[in-house]
């Protein structure tokens, strides 16, 4: 059995828990598009339980998934949940009959989202909820506000315990944190896509997460002559480079990376584990300028 001690990255003080540097993100437990039942409902039941088995301790997921597809996976699967387990999940958006990503942020409209997630995971409390902003083209300018403010008054309620947010600007940030503390940012990010890199290592600093989503490209995996040549060099994969990159790049940086196959999160495991050389990181440094 894998243990958080021997996953790579180690770990990481998550707001009021430890976690695993390495997580996994459910996102592709869901049908295709993210919408509807997986095509293979008992492969993605072991995929949950190999999670756990292999000593991940933090699950990204959203109710929006499916919708309401992953979360009711994670529970039948999962529940109860080991003491270790730390899911997080977010709000801020719904998703209609098109397969589209709509806003949904007004306080009515979080309140709701969150009752729907307690409800969905069978708990009590949430470990930790994600503002979501912007829209599914990225972050957008704009306040954070309301939505933050909402989401205090639920916190103080007790439904959840720990704040982030995500596809925000960094302005964003910056607000979300003049009104209540935050444990992490998830945004996109990866050897291509590098816009975060400032905000990155300023959340560092001050001892929060960054969570990028999309590590290898999302719907559109990474390509690039560099991470090729790279990834040739080590004899293995361009995506186990950019896994590994990602988990070098900074200590804050956790990694969700989904997949829907067993094989398929080990072979990620093993991949975020590889070592980069000075030589390697300079090459890679090349891909997102």
């Amino acid at each position: 059995m894998t243990t958080t001690t021997s996953l790579p990255g180690g770990t990481w003080t998550l707001g009021d828990a430890t976690v695993t540097r390495f997580g996994y993100g459910a996102m592709q437990l869901a049908g295709p598009w993210v919408m509807g039942p997986p095509a293979d409902p008992e492969a993605a039941r072991a995929v949950l339980r190999d999670v756990v088995e292999l000593g991940i301790t933090h699950i990204d997921t959203s109710d929006a998934y499916g919708p309401r597809v992953t979360n009711v996976l994670i529970r039948e699967t999962l529940h109860p949940y080991p003491e270790s387990l730390f899911i997080a999940t977010k709000v801020g958006a719904n998703r209609d009959a098109e397969g589209g990503w709509p806003t949904a942020r007004r306080p009515e409209d979080l309140r709701k989202q969150v009752h729907e997630n307690l409800l969905a995971l069978g708990v009590e409390a949430l470990d930790l909820v994600n503002m979501r902003m912007g829209d599914a083209q990225g972050p957008q300018p704009g306040s954070i506000a309301e939505g933050m403010e909402t989401l205090v008054e639920l916190q103080q309620e007790g439904l959840i315990r720990n704040l982030g947010v995500s596809n925000v600007t960094a302005e964003q940030v910056v607000e979300a944190r003049t009104i209540t503390p935050i444990v992490c940012v998830q945004n996109m990010y990866n050897l291509a896509h590098r816009g975060d890199d400032a905000l990155i290592d300023e959340l560092a600093s001050d001892g929060i997460a960054y969570v990028p989503f999309f590590p290898l490209g999302g719907f559109s995996p990474l390509q690039s002559d560099a991470l090729s040549r790279v990834a040739s060099r080590l004899k293995t994969t361009p995506m186990a480079v950019a896994l590994a990159w990602l988990l070098q790049r900074s200590p804050n940086i956790l990694l969700i990376p989904g997949t829907s196959s067993p094989a398929h999160l080990r072979e990620n495991i093993a991949g975020a584990g590889l070592a980069l050389t000075a030589t390697d990181l300079a090459e890679l440094d090349t891909i997102g300028r």
